[in-house]
């Protein structure tokens, strides 16, 4: 009987002892699931701070403005040189450039122009200092519409005594030799540079220039 007692008592304990650990291992395992859902959400909230510092961090982010380049105000332009442009424009009015040996058909005049020849450059070469600049005349035909041709000798300069003029008169105009090149120089002189020059004249619209003396006198066909 005594035996029977000790016997159930050793069955009551092992189950007794069976059942603590069976429910210690159950709490164990619920604890650790517990921290690793802890553990899981708490790396979820992390992870969606994170995102949303990242997110707010490139919503937020302004790429700042380029301003753009303000216009500068500029100076009023300078009245002497407006002036002086002005005068530039004015004077080449009415200028007809020719070629040596080059024929045009100037419509506005209605006349024919012809720079036949530079005759004669005497002018002091550009790089040495003379007593006296020297001259330059052009031969020069002209032909109007209702007009024979007539061959003008035009110079750079004025001089009566010596036969030289710088305006010829034809079919109403007073035509003016304005300008010459190229220069001479030392090296090059008036015969190296024959065929190659070309001259300016400017037309105006007046009365006959005095032209009665005449270097060469003037040739008609």
């Amino acid at each position: 009987m005594i035996y029977l007692n000790n016997k159930m008592m050793l069955h009551r304990l092992v189950l007794s002892t069976f059942s603590f650990l069976t429910l210690a291992t159950c709490q164990t395992t619920q604890n650790s699931a517990k921290n690793e859902k802890v553990d899981h959400s708490t790396t979820v909230k992390t992870d969606t701070k994170s995102s949303t510092n990242v997110s707010t961090s490139a919503t937020g982010t302004t790429t700042p403005k380029t301003e753009e380049p303000k216009m500068s105000v500029g100076l009023p332009p300078d009245a002497d040189a407006v002036k002086e442009a002005e005068k530039t424009n004015a004077n080449r009015t009415g200028i007809v450039y020719l070629k040596e040996g080059e024929n045009k058909f100037v419509k506005e005049y209605q006349m024919n122009v012809t720079f036949k020849q530079m005759s004669e450059d005497s002018r002091c070469p550009k790089d040495v200092n003379c007593i006296w600049a020297g001259v330059a005349t052009a031969d020069v035909e002209f032909m109007g519409l209702a007009t024979r041709p007539m061959t003008l000798q035009i110079s750079t300069i004025n001089d009566a005594n010596k036969g030289y003029t710088k305006t010829q008169s034809f079919n109403g105009y007073n035509i003016t030799l304005v300008s010459v090149t190229p220069e001479t120089t030392s090296e090059k002189g008036f015969k190296a540079l024959k065929g190659t020059y070309q001259i300016g004249l400017k037309f105006e619209k007046g009365d006959p220039v005095n032209t009665t003396v005449q270097r060469g006198g003037t040739t008609t066909k």
